[in-house]
């Protein structure tokens, strides 16, 4: 009775809230499919794409989709939007391989997407490094970076008139490392960098557009991957990927607040966490975990994928709820108020939405289906 109760009163809100436009891009990927459990390349694969989605209203309005190359490849964050919309930026870490349609290999492009085009369209192609994957913007909108995922490397373009430049390339590490996801701090002054193949968090220095390591790298749990970090600049959340063994995985917290930037608290949070975000209010962290929803059906590992909400307490990580969702999760991003939370599921090939009221989860009417499989989700970080 009590669920039902809450479904209706998040219906009746978003009937009655007024819509605002907030975009969002979801990157999808047309050349892997899973098959039993299985990851193959499609032969022939349509386009890869991306879907301009209209958060403001729910069910999201979908306001185009763009043709753009992209990959499952990498953690979910190689989708970006600049603090004002009017770019999106898109990298490819892998591309089939034209020597053998049925492989992939690293890919380095970054796509940028002007959103304010009638219909938005591709402007630039620019190259990254080998295994271009998790992109973000600084506040200002000056600066972007990608992490280089097959190069321990991380690029830095200019942001101007509606353009990128290529401005340098930072090394973080050997190729191994894994370099997959890169963030600004609010401030602008930082940036940090997840190493899936060391276990590590690399702090960046930015001065201006002067990127240098800063000398500073951060222990976390076992494969960090993706992250967010709150707008108060006080906090990042980290993704701890695990060896996708069935084990139960880890979500670190970091404390931005001081120099030198630290670990205060790790919780468990079930196996693979694959998308990871921050809410507008700075106190809640979106998981969803894969909990073996990409294997086959009859593995004794298979589970049903799972959206886990954390509340950041004292320094602490409090689980505060948890609902099922799709298969083979992705991308996760709030709306701007952090009142719904929308998720990817790369096997059904579509968005799902839950309500969120700061206790409990409640999943929404209206799913969104993309045109391909969506692995990468993202709103403008501001």
């Amino acid at each position: 009775m009590k669920q039902l109760t809450l479904a209706a009163l998040c219906a009746a809100s978003l009937a009655t809230t007024p819509a605002l436009a907030q975009l969002a891009l979801s990157g999808n990927d047309n050349k892997a499919v899973s098959q039993n459990g299985a990851v193959r390349v499609v032969p022939n694969p349509p386009a890869d794409n991306v879907t301009i989605l209209d958060l403001g209203q729910h069910p999201p309005r979908v306001v185009a989709t763009v043709q753009a190359p992209h990959s499952v490849v990498g953690p979910p964050t190689s989708v970006a939007l600049t603090p004002d919309e009017r770019l999106g930026l898109v990298a490819s870490a892998q591309k089939v391989d034209p020597a053998n349609p049925a492989r992939t290999i690293p890919d380095n492009r970054l796509s940028v997407i002007d959103l304010r085009a009638t219909p938005p369209a591709v402007v630039q192609v620019l190259e990254a490094g080998a295994g271009a994957s998790g992109v973000s913007v600084n506040r200002a909108g000056t600066l972007a970076m990608v992490a280089n995922r097959n190069a321990g490397t991380v690029s830095v373009f200019r942001i101007a008139d509606g353009r990128l430049a290529p401005v340098g390339t930072v090394t973080v590490g050997p190729a191994a490392s894994g370099v997959s996801h890169v963030q600004f701090t609010p401030d602008g002054r930082f940036a940090l960098v997840s190493r899936d193949g060391d276990f590590m968090v690399t702090v960046l220095r930015v001065e201006g557009e002067t990127v240098t390591p800063a000398g500073r790298d951060i222990t976390v749990g076992i494969r960090p991957y993706g992250f967010g970090i709150t707008r108060d600049g006080r906090w990042a959340a980290v993704a701890n990927l695990g060896r996708v063994s069935g084990d139960a995985d880890t979500v670190s917290l970091v404390s931005l607040a001081a120099e030198p930037f630290r670990v205060t608290d790790t919780i468990s949070v079930g196996p693979t966490p694959e998308g990871i975000q921050v809410s507008p209010d700075n106190r809640h962290v979106a998981v969803v975990v894969i909990n073996g929803s990409a294997r086959a059906t009859n593995h004794p590992l298979y589970g049903r994928g799972k959206l886990v909400m954390l509340r950041i307490e004292d320094g602490r990580l409090v689980r505060v709820a948890e609902a099922e969702m799709g298969s083979w999760g992705q991308g996760v991003a709030f709306n701007g108020d952090g009142t719904r939370v929308y998720v990817q599921n790369m096997i059904e090939r579509e968005i799902q939405g839950f309500g969120f009221d700061g206790q409990r989860l409640t999943p929404l009417p209206g799913r969104v289906a993309v045109d391909g499989g969506p692995s990468a989700l993202r709103t403008a970080e501001r």
